[in-house]
């Protein structure tokens, strides 16, 4: 009858040890802790700074009104997976810097079923969103439309005098303000977009 081999006795952990092990898994916990947080400080530093294409959001009107005008035109796009009709009431506006717009945007349910949306939206070219202030606007806010129903949402905004006072923007002579609704759900884009051509309103 074999015996059983017997087990080496193991020496107890050093302090140093565990001081390591403790550091790896703090650090890890940390990598993990950063990247649930990378979204929402980047998306904060955009809305900020206007990087990227992200307008800036303003709480008042501009202080000044210039006589130099742009172009703003407006790209509406729904992303596959939801049955919505997304159009502007105009494509394309001309603005006096510091002069406060209002421009109103149309979705449509052509489904048989109620459907949940949630607009995102860009600045085009990207360093635009630093003279791009909104107002108001209804991007980032759910809304769940019935089979048929038809809601209109305002758009409300400028584009800041300090334009003036940036040399990359001398050039500037049209902006695009572009937004994707995508089918959502608690309040999260859940689709891609669909390039597809859609009918106007």
């Amino acid at each position: 009858m074999t015996r059983p081999a017997s087990r080496m006795p193991q020496p107890p952990a050093t302090p140093a040890i565990r001081r390591t092990a403790a550091a790896c898994i703090a650090f890890a916990f940390t990598m993990v802790g950063l990247a649930y947080a990378s979204v929402p400080l980047y998306n904060m530093f955009c809305r900020v700074t206007g990087y990227d294409g992200t307008p800036l959001v303003g709480d008042a009107p501009a202080t000044a009104v210039l006589d130099r005008t742009v172009s703003i035109r407006f790209d509406t796009n729904v992303a596959a997976g939801l049955p919505w009709i997304f159009t502007p009431e105009t494509a394309e506006i001309q603005a006096r810097i510091g002069e406060t717009q209002t421009v109103f945007f149309r979705v449509r349910n052509e489904g048989r079923a109620p459907a949940t949306g949630i607009a995102t939206f860009n600045v085009q070219p990207g360093p635009a969103g630093g003279v791009f202030v909104k107002l108001k606007c209804f991007c980032f806010d759910e809304q769940t439309l019935r089979p048929g129903e038809t809601m209109d949402f305002p758009v409300v905004f400028y584009i800041d005098p300090s334009i003036k006072d940036d040399p990359t923007l001398d050039g500037l002579s049209a902006i695009t303000l572009s937004y994707t609704y995508f089918a959502s759900r608690n309040g999260r884009p859940l689709a891609s977009v669909d390039t597809g051509a859609r009918p106007k309103l």
